[in-house]
């Protein structure tokens, strides 16, 4: 059975390519269809805005991303997109042009600028008529010159009441107004509003915004100063003129309007905190307050309120950062609020504050269940496309999920999984089997929404944010045809928490102990492989790990563009470094250490988005046991290859370094596996036609990487990393694709050819653009395909 034959794939990869080069090479001029357009007047076909001065490109881009939404709304131009054979941008009854709407754009533009520091702008409209068929279309430009952006000279914060002052001056260094800094409306907003948090964050819960106002004084103090001299007068009006032209500054002083209403000043303390964890999805929550008939249980922390006694006391308080008797802190509140809605036991969490006594907070927090057991299916796929022997592999797999969200009545998450799947050999030639490999696994995991230690809790472990306690048990069975079974079980326990931070959060996630037991099952293929790959036989040792790690991730969004993000993870695992001090264990578990590091940042557009991705991997097997191997287990090795790594290989099959051997020795069995890896990837993803929900999209990308091995191989010397041979054993993709988003779920289509494949003998492993093939004959008559069609759910990175 062959889904996708020799000339099917070929056809499928050329209308990828012809059509994403089609697509991405017609202007968006020429893609425009206009309908139903005013008859003999000319009506709005295009607006453009550009920024005459010299300023930073993404400084500008931002700008005229702006300035384009001031256009009056009978100067904006409306695009609706649909599919006509090709993708068209369609414009649809278009307004009629009217200069008149010019001045009200130039004064929405002007008023923007002016709220991001531009006082001194300059902006000409043009418009030009073109007549086409029948049509008038009136392309409209607005070019402004900027001129100087306001910069702030100095900052000053008077704030009458004395308790108000100090905590403004302890908290100075955070202040987002600095000396020389560009002033714009949003710094200053974004100030008051940082200093409405810093106040709600110390107790006055009644304090606002609107309580604060900033003073900013352009008043240049050489102009105050009399003279008797009209003339020196006018020269000192003149200089002044000319130096807030050239080097324009203002200071600004932060202060509070006049209060009248003395609860604005005072500081709360929290009172009692009720929780209702039985609330309704429609109950209204002032009649569930007052309700009398509920069940009370009272405790130090805190009083629980409910019916049928669905929950217990303990994951509430593990997760309430607010106390009787502490001042009210409003961040706190809102951790609060969003730490138990995240605990899964919940599907809703809302809470109501009240005033009691003048100056203290009572706290009703109301929680709808969600519901409690769910059972779902699964279908996952994935596509690889390689060279024609071995590397044409369709991968399907069905999961079968069962959750409890509420075990034990403590909010704890129980989740049992079965997952089976085949990997198909889509172009199998002579004996290689249709089926390449098998897989089935089932796993059992309990998450504890609390750290669960054996020394008790521990009180530093209270702010901690997002905590649970994981422990987790699974087995798998894997059938290689003809190569290899393995068969696994595993078992673990570990740590996670979150703490937010400025722009972002961090994650840590620890395993204090995780255990692991294999078996391998040698069957005829592999056996035959040893004896051409000695080497190799190092991987397929057998052997268990007992072992613990480290992962930390940090995700964050630029300060000065919400539109780029940024990721790092950062992960380290050791085994047997101390049971395999243990005689008894010392020749039956792995010693090695294994760390990771991947970062990965995007900046999105309005229509298109850049993603860069960077990962460097790295294992060393550092026993002094032969019977346990030289390298890393090929279950804890690097791979590259396939839809989510390198695009132009299929998967385990690029590596290791430049090396050929594993081509030349088997013509069946060439997966490769490595004990390190480099890898960078970069995507350029831009949207083609929208409809509804259901967006079309594509991307350009390049894929630059390898893995290697770190021990030397006397028989394959070139599957060793070296920095010398860094650049002759990096390989290099490129391509482009489609991906249909249908919200929920993406499906992606890249084909990819091998730009620089380390296996290719000539050119230094470049491709050769005079002799241009899309496969090759290589050492020993092996066919390969440069070309790559990969099919994957999601994006890769």
């Amino acid at each position: 059975m062959r889904l996708i034959g020799k000339r099917g794939n070929s056809f499928v990869i050329t209308a990828i390519v012809l059509l994403t080069v089609l697509i991405s090479s017609c202007s968006q001029q020429n893609r425009i269809s206009v309908r139903n357009y005013p008859e003999n007047r000319p009506f709005v076909y295009s607006n453009k805005i550009n920024i005459l001065d010299t300023v930073p490109k993404d400084e500008k881009k931002r700008l005229i991303t702006e300035l384009e939404n001031y256009w009056e709304d009978s100067l904006q131009v409306r695009i609706v997109q649909r599919y006509l054979g090709i993708f068209k941008s369609i414009l649809d009854k278009p307004p009629v042009f009217d200069s008149a709407n010019l001045n009200r754009s130039v004064n929405f533009m002007n008023a923007y600028l002016n709220s991001q520091g531009y006082f001194y702008s300059t902006l000409q409209d043009s418009v030009s008529i073109d007549t086409f068929k029948t049509q008038l279309r009136a392309n409209v430009f607005m070019n402004i010159m900027l001129g100087k952006n306001i910069r702030i000279d100095s900052v000053s914060y008077n704030l009458p009441d004395s308790a108000l002052q100090l905590i403004v001056n302890n908290n100075n260094a955070e202040s987002l107004l600095k000396k020389d800094k560009p002033y714009t409306k949003q710094v200053i907003g974004d100030e008051l509003d940082r200093l409405t948090n810093l106040f709600r964050q110390k107790g006055y819960y009644n304090f606002n915004r609107d309580d604060l106002i900033a003073v900013v004084d352009t008043l240049d103090t050489k102009l105050l100063p009399l003279t008797l001299d009209p003339f020196k007068q006018a020269e000192i009006i003149a200089q002044a003129a000319k130096k807030r032209k050239e080097n324009p500054t203002w200071d600004i002083n932060i202060t509070n309007r006049t209060i009248l209403d003395s609860s604005k000043l005072l500081q709360f303390s929290m009172g009692n905190i009720y929780y209702y964890p039985e609330t309704g999805i429609s109950d209204i929550p002032d009649n569930v307050i007052n309700r009398r008939d509920f069940k009370t249980d009272t405790f130090r922390s805190g009083i629980m309120k409910y019916e049928k006694g669905l929950f217990r006391f303990r994951p509430l308080r593990e997760h309430t950062y607010l106390s009787r008797g502490e001042k009210y802190n409003e961040a706190d509140y809102f951790k609060t609020i969003n730490r138990l809605g995240q605990l899964g036991a919940w599907q809703q969490v809302d809470a109501v504050l009240r005033i009691r006594d003048r100056d203290t907070l009572d706290m009703h927090i109301l929680m709808v269940p969600a519901v409690k057991q769910t059972i779902a299916a699964e279908l996952e796929g994935s596509r690889n496309s390689g060279d024609v022997i071995a590397g044409n592999t369709l991968g399907i797999s069905t999961n079968l999920s069962y959750t409890n969200r509420n075990r034990w009545r403590s909010a704890v998450q129980q989740q049992s999984v079965v997952r089976a799947g085949v990997e198909l050999n889509l172009l199998s030639q002579g004996n290689a089997p249709l089926l390449q490999t098998f897989l089935l696994s089932g796993s059992h995991t309990y998450v504890l929404p609390r750290i669960l230690t054996p020394f008790g809790n521990w009180r530093s472990l209270r702010n901690l944010e997002n905590k649970k306690t994981l422990f987790t048990l699974s087995s798998s069975y894997i059938d290689r045809r003809n190569f290899y079974n393995v068969t696994s079980f595993i078992a673990s326990v570990g740590y996670e928490w979150r703490k937010t931070v400025k722009n972002g959060s961090h994650l840590w996630l620890y395993k204090p102990l995780n255990v692991e037991l294999y078996g391998i099952r040698k069957l005829a293929g592999l056996d035959s492989l040893f004896k051409t790959n000695p080497f190799l036989q190092a991987s397929f040792n057998e052997g268990n790990i007992v072992s613990q790690s480290l992962s930390f991730i940090r995700t964050t969004t630029s300060p000065n563009n919400r539109n780029k993000s940024h990721y790092l993870r950062i992960g380290i695992e050791e085994a047997g470094g101390l049971f395999g001090l243990i005689p008894g264990l010392k020749n039956n578990i792995y010693r090695y250490l294994k760390t990771e590091a991947e970062y990965r940042q995007r900046i999105l557009y309005p229509r298109s988005e850049l993603a860069y991705r960077a990962f460097a991997g790295l294992g060393y097997n550092y026993s002094d046991n032969p019977t346990i191997g030289r390298t890393l287990p090929f279950f804890k090795q690097f791979i590259v290859g396939g839809p989510y790594s390198m695009r132009a290989w299929g998967l385990r099959q690029l590596g290791l370094g430049s090396s050929v051997f594993s081509d030349t020795v088997n013509s069946s069995y060439r997966d490769r596996f490595g004990d390190m890896q480099l890898e960078t990837n970069i995507e350029y993803r831009f949207q083609l036609a929208s409809l509804g929900s259901f967006k079309i999209g594509s991307a350009v990308f390049a894929d630059i990487g390898n893995i290697w091995n770190l021990k030397k191989n006397d028989q394959d010397p070139k599957s060793r990393f070296s920095i010398a041979n860094l650049g002759r054993d990096l390989a290099i993709g490129v391509g482009t694709g489609l991906r249909f988003d249908f919200s929920y779920f993406l499906i992606r289509f890249d084909v990819a050819y091998r730009v620089k494949d380390p296996a290719r003998s000539t050119n230094g492993g470049w491709m050769s653009i005079k002799d241009f093939v899309w496969s090759e004959i290589r050492e020993k008559g092996l066919k390969v395909n440069n070309v790559a069609l990969q099919f994957g759910i999601g994006l890769p990175f």
